[in-house]
């Protein structure tokens, strides 16, 4: 087994392993720029919004325990003067090689799973009776028009690149999905028109 073979392995099976989407978030957080809890937690909400939710900045320190237990991050030398007296340093965290490689493999991973479940959703989509079809299709519909957030403001320029993707992301994937919605309509409407007057009531 080569080196390469055996980091996308492990690769892999820290992905599989590290299933809190909360951590993931954070460990992308730590990425672009060592921190540590508090400055990360204000961080978090700028940045993921209501897209993540993070109820207390207590909460971030459970996912920087998990991503320090799977060796993702690790405590690092914070570049600040002393603390003051009676005060413990604000313990820092930089991202690991490891941590780096794992991030880039579980955000390909994401994109392998959505497709999944768009697949998997049309599929199951088409056992229903057209008619009831076209009643999900319409409230899909409503709910990929209602999707797009308003960005929250950015206080770099890496965060502002991220809100840029992810705008840019959202719109084109609401069009796709309009798309679709659309093709689905027809062939659910044409699959109506050739069934004889009275065939789904049987």
């Amino acid at each position: 087994m080569t080196d390469g073979t055996r980091r996308a392995g492990t690769e892999g099976s820290q992905t599989s392993a590290m299933q809190s989407p909360l951590a993931w978030a954070l460990l992308g957080l730590v990425i672009e720029q060592p921190s540590y809890g508090y400055e990360l937690a204000q961080r978090f909400r700028r940045v993921y919004g209501e897209a993540l939710g993070l109820s207390y900045r207590t909460n971030i320190y459970r996912p920087l325990e998990i991503l320090h237990k799977h060796a993702l991050i690790e405590e690092a030398p914070a570049d600040e003067e002393a603390p003051a007296p009676n005060r413990l340093p604000k313990p820092h965290y930089r991202a690991t090689e490891q941590g780096v490689r794992a991030y880039e493999h579980w955000l390909l991973a994401q994109l392998e799973e959505e497709r999944h479940r768009q697949r998997l959703f049309a599929r199951q989509l088409a056992m229903l009776e057209p008619h009831m079809a076209l009643q999900v299709i319409d409230r899909y519909e409503e709910e990929c028009l209602a999707d797009a957030d308003d960005p929250a403001p950015a206080e770099s320029e890496r965060e502002g690149v991220a809100a840029r993707l992810a705008d840019e992301e959202e719109h084109l994937a609401i069009e796709a999905r309009l798309s679709w919605i659309r093709y689905a309509r027809h062939e659910l409407a044409a699959l109506i028109e050739e069934r004889p007057r009275g065939a789904e009531a049987e």
